[in-house]
């Protein structure tokens, strides 16, 4: 991975329209001089104004010319920019300043290209105000009751994950796609207090499985794990509350939270999904109301993109809805499996999802620098390095930092998370 230098961390978090002054050691005097084997010399500093999407391309010409950036400024204003500009940099790449360095400016020479362009990263739009947050709190939980519980492991596959349908209709507990519900598990721990809630993201739409805005739907897995003390296998204490819920069963909800995750209210947008196992959770609820729902005032348009990431065929979670809705909607929905104990990498390992970002990194790549395109990550958090890899690869091409990139799309809201 890149190392941020401080020239990147000038730009980690502004739009293309800012500049930044650099200050410059070392440079070569001029190029008959270099002809010449002079020795470089370094007397004193050069300041060069160079707008953010220069930067790169800046960076390579001073690294050719023996330069060392010491310092970086970033200039406020248009106005403060033109009085810097005219007051500390030469006009001229061959010329030498008032402290005997060679000066560089931004413009390139006729033997050299510009670097390629990305498109610079839009700001986040004015904040929303239609949230739900928290109307239901521990103190005080809504009581609903299950309506189903189904398996969603087919035969032959690992573990089990059930889909769990809530009736809403006695309260006030109202979701938008993206968001999580608290659930409380009846009993006490083993401090001998009540059990503490738990959060799982939502799998149905705003209005529920049912389309009638009355029931909240989850995708549950019955968690197992070794026990650090014992070696013994133990039990997840929620999950296998739910797993083993009954329908007609009450239970206790909290919520709704979580703003991360939440779909663009634009149509228009292109959604790009990487999920591992249950984190498939959010994207169905997004998928569902893209696809499957009929609405007059939400009629998706864009591309929506899920790669999914599970261990074998009969684990792929919702697998016939998928499917069906992508023969339905070729256009706008991408499906893309890594089935971690069928299929192999290019190196002949299992294939995991940051093999297939890897695999498709430069489509998304460019697919990602549309201002249009969110980009959401819901499942088990050690698959984020190896997506981070595969774009900063593709991104390189453009010569362009990734890291940077990435904080800037987290800035504008179009980078999303929520791994455990």
């Amino acid at each position: 991975m890149y190392s941020a230098s401080a020239a990147a961390g000038a730009g980690n978090t502004v739009s293309s329209s800012r500049v930044f002054r650099y200050e410059v050691v070392g440079l070569r005097q001029n190029d008959e001089n270099d002809k010449a084997s002079y020795p470089i010399r370094q007397s004193g500093s050069v300041f060069l104004t160079v707008p953010y999407n220069r930067m790169n391309e800046m960076m390579r010409r001073i690294t050719r010319m023996g330069g060392k950036i010491v310092g970086i400024q970033p200039l406020k204003a248009a106005s403060q920019q033109a009085g810097d500009a005219a007051s500390t940099q030469p006009s001229s790449v061959h010329g030498t300043g008032a402290t005997g360095a060679t000066a560089v400016t931004t413009e390139t020479t006729q033997h050299e290209q510009p670097a390629k362009e990305t498109k610079p990263v839009t700001q986040a739009k004015e904040k929303r105000t239609d949230i739900p947050i928290n109307l239901y709190r521990p103190n005080d939980p809504f009581v609903g009751k299950c309506l189903s519980n189904e398996e969603l492991v087919q035969e032959g596959g690992i573990g089990t994950v059930r889909h769990l349908t809530f009736d809403l209709s006695a309260g006030n507990l109202r979701y938008l796609e993206g968001q999580s519900i608290g659930i409380i598990p009846p009993g006490i721990d083993e401090k001998g207090k009540p059990q503490k809630l738990r959060l799982y993201s939502i799998a149905s739409t705003r209005h529920g499985d049912h389309v009638d805005d009355k029931t909240v739907s989850l995708c549950v897995r019955q968690l197992e794990y070794k026990s650090p003390q014992t070696g013994e296998m133990v039990n997840g204490v929620c999950s296998t509350y739910l797993c083993g819920l009954e329908p007609g069963a009450d239970i206790k909800i909290t919520g709704p939270v979580g703003k991360e995750m939440l779909l663009p209210e634009d149509p228009t947008v292109n959604v790009i999904m990487l999920a591992t196992g249950t984190g498939i959770a959010p994207f169905r609820a997004y998928l569902w109301r893209m696809f499957k729902e009929a609405h007059e005032d939400y009629q998706f348009k864009g591309l929506a993109w899920l790669i999914f990431g599970i261990p074998t065929t009969p684990n792929i979670l919702y697998k016939q809805e998928l499917e069906e809705l992508q023969a339905k909607y070729p256009d706008n929905l991408r499906l893309t499996y890594a089935i971690s104990r069928e299929q192999q990498n290019t190196e002949g390992g299992r294939m995991y999802i940051q093999h297939r970002v890897a695999e498709h990194a430069d489509e998304l790549w460019k697919l990602i620098q549309d201002e249009k395109t969110h980009t959401y990550i819901c499942g088990l958090k050690g698959m984020e390095d190896g997506i981070d890899e595969a774009l900063s690869t593709a991104a390189a091409k453009d010569e362009v930092t990734w890291a940077d990139y990435q904080k800037q799309l987290k800035k504008a809201e179009r980078w999303h998370v929520e791994t455990y």
